[in-house]
């Protein structure tokens, strides 16, 4: 079923073969029609993932990331929109030669041209994650696509495994098999057999319970893999490998014997490497309390990777880090009451009007106060509004965004250029695909606060923005407020990073650094934003004793 965990399942695969010395691709295929997730509510789909080619993905990608420390792009990403827009834009031009277009072949030989594709980089493994449910009616080519590509490569080559779910009834105190049963039975009905049942239970796994699944999915006892579930999701490579799930995909594919080139044992180095992580995600030495301050804190998955950058502070820090997820839409006075209790505030990004004042009032709090304070994105754009409406005195600065009058701060580039990379207002109606998205270039001002926690005046970030703040039209009223741009684009143009120097911490940042945050390289900004904070709560402490 969905959110089961199909994105950390594929992630930690990944994770152990790469430990087991092979390369991997990450692949995912979604089954909505949507071209990409850039459209889909963070209510209802969770965050938006950006690639460093820009493409728009799933949220499955940013585990795929940080488990792997790959690099993934387009080329890895696929949705049923994206499947029948090229198929479509191909029989327009007449490539069909008059066939009727049909799901097979048309379709599903797209799909195995995703999954095979002969012109990148493959490496020895590619794990393709099929999103949705079994039997889900938009996902069907992708099934029949794979039993056809088990049918021509053979089953040496194809290793298929299925993630499912054992509910626990407490009133009979024992786990049910029956919806495992019936979910293989629908992919045997088309055409797949499972080699391998990952199994997720809040309740240990018993042998009868694996010896019953084997008997009526037809899959071997051993390839019954206990997938508990785990107090932090960097414990979930190390379970699963003393479950043994990477001894039976190497064992599938003859791997685990030296003769053919397989691995009889993890490498100690690289096991080493997760069993180090784990050792700091359970011993933490110090702990303290952050606020995110957001519209969608009520959506767990829609700032996963903020949360997940936060966490990969804190192993940096050896911080065990409380996070009070605020909602931006409450009253203003009863928002900074809540933060009344945090040492550190982050305000993530986000579109349109909702919280905004909320949002602004979290940012005065922290200027106000000496918070340690990281904005981001539009966390950026707010801190820029909050100054020039409090200390510059303009009550009227806004963002075109919000407002159709006012004092535009925050524009549209092309209200200031006529050679802006963005799309032009006459384009803003269209949302799709639009916006200021992947890696972007920025040059970073000497002895500046992010000079200091990047280390160099070069580096690149992920963007995912449609509005800019307009320095060119406002340099004065800036410079009144206090705000120093220390980080600029290539061209000069557009303000990527900003902050006070009348403030013990204050930064924010147009990018969305979150997305190349690692559990094992944390984002630079990130260690330096809880470095802060602790600093800052050492001093109140003594301060208080």
């Amino acid at each position: 079923m969905s959110s089961l965990g199909k994105g950390i399942a594929s992630a930690t695969i990944g994770a152990l073969l790469q430990a087991h010395g092979f390369s991997v691709r990450m692949k995912k295929m979604d089954p909505y029609i949507n071209v990409d997730p850039g459209t889909l509510s963070p209510h209802k789909h969770g965050e938006v993932f950006v690639l460093n080619d820009g493409c728009e993905s799933d949220l499955d990608f940013g585990h795929y990331e940080r488990f792997t420390n790959i690099q993934c792009g387009a080329a890895d990403s696929l949705t049923m929109g994206k499947i029948y827009e090229k198929v479509l834009a191909k029989e327009r031009h007449g490539a069909y030669l008059g066939s009727d277009i049909q799901v097979i072949p048309h379709i599903t030989n797209e799909v195995k041209d995703f999954i095979c594709n002969p012109d990148s980089n493959c490496g020895d493994f590619v794990i393709c994650e099929v999103g949705g449910t079994v039997g889900d009616i938009e996902g069907l080519p992708y099934i029949e696509a794979i039993r056809q590509l088990t049918l021509e490569m053979g089953k040496e080559f194809i290793l298929s495994l299925h993630l499912t779910y054992l509910p626990y009834i407490k009133t009979s105190r024992e786990l049910k098999t029956k919806p495992t049963q019936h979910s293989v039975k629908v992919l045997q009905s088309m055409g797949i057999q499972p080699d391998i049942i990952l199994c997720r239970s809040e309740k240990d796994i018993s042998d009868e319970i694996k010896t019953k699944i084997s008997a009526f999915c037809n899959v071997k006892k051993e390839n019954i893999i206990a997938a508990l579930d785990a107090e932090n999701i960097y414990l979930i490579p190390n379970m699963y490998h003393s479950a043994g799930l990477d001894t039976q995909i190497l064992h599938h594919f003859k791997l685990d014997d030296e003769e053919n080139g397989g691995t009889k044992k993890y490498p100690h180095e690289l096991m080493g490497k997760w069993v180090s992580l784990e050792h700091s995600v359970l011993n933490p030495t110090k702990s303290t309390r952050i606020a995110v301050v957001g519209k969608y804190v009520q959506t767990k998955d829609a700032y996963i990777s903020l949360e997940q950058a936060i966490s990969h502070a804190g192993f940096a820090n050896d911080v065990k880090i409380d996070v009070d997820w605020l909602d931006s839409r409450v009253d203003p006075d009863v928002l900074r009451t809540q933060l009344e209790n945090v040492s550190g505030i982050i305000v993530p990004g986000g579109f349109d009007t909702g919280g905004i004042d909320g949002k602004i009032a979290a940012i005065k709090y922290a200027r106000e106060n000496d918070v340690p304070f990281l904005g981001i994105c539009l966390g950026l754009q707010l801190a820029v509004i909050e100054a020039c409406r409090n200390v510059a005195g303009v009550s009227d600065a806004t963002s075109r965004e919000f407002s159709d009058e006012g004092r535009f701060v925050i524009d549209f580039m092309d209200s200031w250029t006529k050679d802006g990379v963005l799309e032009s207002r006459a384009q803003a109606d269209n949302k799709g695909g639009t916006m200021r998205l992947g890696n972007y270039a920025c040059k970073i001002s000497p002895k500046s606060l992010a000079h200091k926690i990047y280390g160099t005046t070069d580096v690149t970030e992920r963007h995912r923005h449609r509005f800019e703040v307009n320095i060119e039209q406002y340099k004065d009223v800036f410079a009144k407020a206090g705000l120093i741009f220390s980080g600029v684009s290539a061209d000069g143009l557009l303000p990527e990073i900003v902050e006070r120097r009348d403030h013990s911490f204050f930064i924010a940042t147009q990018a969305h650094p979150e997305f190349k945050s690692r559990p094992f390289s944390p984002h630079l900004l990130f260690s330096a934003f809880i470095n802060a904070v602790i600093i800052n709560q050492d001093i109140k402490f003594k301060c208080s004793a």
